[in-house]
């Protein structure tokens, strides 16, 4: 099993726990393990050759993500880390280019996963984060929700959960449009309800 974590997972406790029960590991590397992120920043990427380019075009931009990956030892001080790698993101809109580099490391040696398999995890992490997290915390606007005590933030979730999996069973790809299309009549939800 191999765990995909945002940076805020990135803790040496957390490696620890799922390696101690046979699973890998992909974390994202920011400013909240500032001297992580620096050792990789400081490793010597312009001699590490490019492992794969993958482009794209989308959503009124080209963009393309240049990965290099190297293997590190027990030196880097990060449990059982076994390969680091650095994801360049070139994004071009309207003329106008903007470059973002991202480092990851992971307990999935090189031999066991490539260096753009484990680009793919991370991106796929970030689809679930995109197509769920983002409607809660934006759709929902879950953060400013008032039940906060008992259960009911349970219950609530459990609630937003639900409608979501319906409204993406239904083929909806816009929960906020299928939303404002269910809350204009009443029957709407119901004749949903009774199609799944």
């Amino acid at each position: 099993m191999v765990v995909t974590a945002d940076a805020l997972h990135c803790q040496r406790v957390t490696a620890e726990y799922i390696a101690s029960r046979g699973g890998h590991y992909v974390f994202t590397v920011k400013n909240n393990q500032r001297s992580l992120r620096n050792l990789l920043k400081s490793l010597p990427w312009n001699d590490i050759p490019v492992s794969s380019t993958i482009r794209g075009r989308g959503h009124g931009r080209r963009e393309c993500r240049t990965i290099k990956a190297t293997e590190v030892d027990a030196g880097l001080g990060f449990p059982h880390a076994t390969q680091v790698l650095q994801v360049r993101r070139t994004v071009t809109r309207n003329g106008r280019r903007s470059v973002e580099v991202v480092y990851l490391i992971t307990s999935m040696p090189m031999t066991c996963a490539a260096p753009a398999q484990v680009a793919a995890w991370i991106r796929g992490h970030w689809g679930i984060e995109n197509r769920l997290h983002w409607v809660r915390d934006v759709t929902f606007d879950e953060d400013r929700c008032a039940i906060r005590t008992g259960s009911g933030p349970q219950v609530m979730a459990t609630i937003r959960n639900t409608v979501v999996g319906i409204l993406r069973l239904a083929g909806h790809a816009s929960i906020a449009t299928a939303l404002r299309h269910h809350s204009r009549d009443p029957h709407r939800p119901i004749e949903l309800l009774h199609t799944i």
